[in-house]
């Protein structure tokens, strides 16, 4: 059951995610990915006010916790959970592993779009 709440509250955060690309190109242009930005900001605040309020105030079960993080927050950007375990990772003063995690996911994940890019162009010729 708790994978049809994390699919439901993709959607969700799917479409929110595409209602900031909407609202951020009419306000802002496309020169710049604004709306990109705008959804990593607001997911990690989200993320750290969710899991911190359901560590301490709100008595939920597995099912809200995924579809809250996993699911609408998952939809919404994944930057919200790198972030998540990076901090977590803080918290657990293991800082080599937080700045080994933040720098192999970016560097890598950069490195993947651009063996992406390769491989379709690559094959297309």
């Amino acid at each position: 059951m708790t994978i049809l709440w994390v699919a439901l509250g993709g959607a969700i955060g799917s479409a929110a995610r595409y209602g900031v690309n909407v609202w951020s190109g009419r306000l802002l242009g496309s020169a710049f990915p604004w709306h990109t930005l705008a959804v990593n900001i607001i997911g990690c605040l989200a993320m750290g006010v969710i899991v911190e309020m359901m560590a301490l105030k709100l008595n939920v079960g597995n099912e809200t916790r995924a579809f809250l993080t996993t699911g609408i927050l998952g939809g919404f950007t994944t930057f919200s959970a790198f972030s998540l375990d990076f901090a977590l990772l803080v918290e657990r003063k293991s800082y080599g592993l937080a700045g080994a995690y933040a720098a192999g996911s970016v560097i890598l994940s950069l490195a993947a779009v651009f063996a992406g890019l390769y491989l379709v162009r690559a094959a297309a010729q």
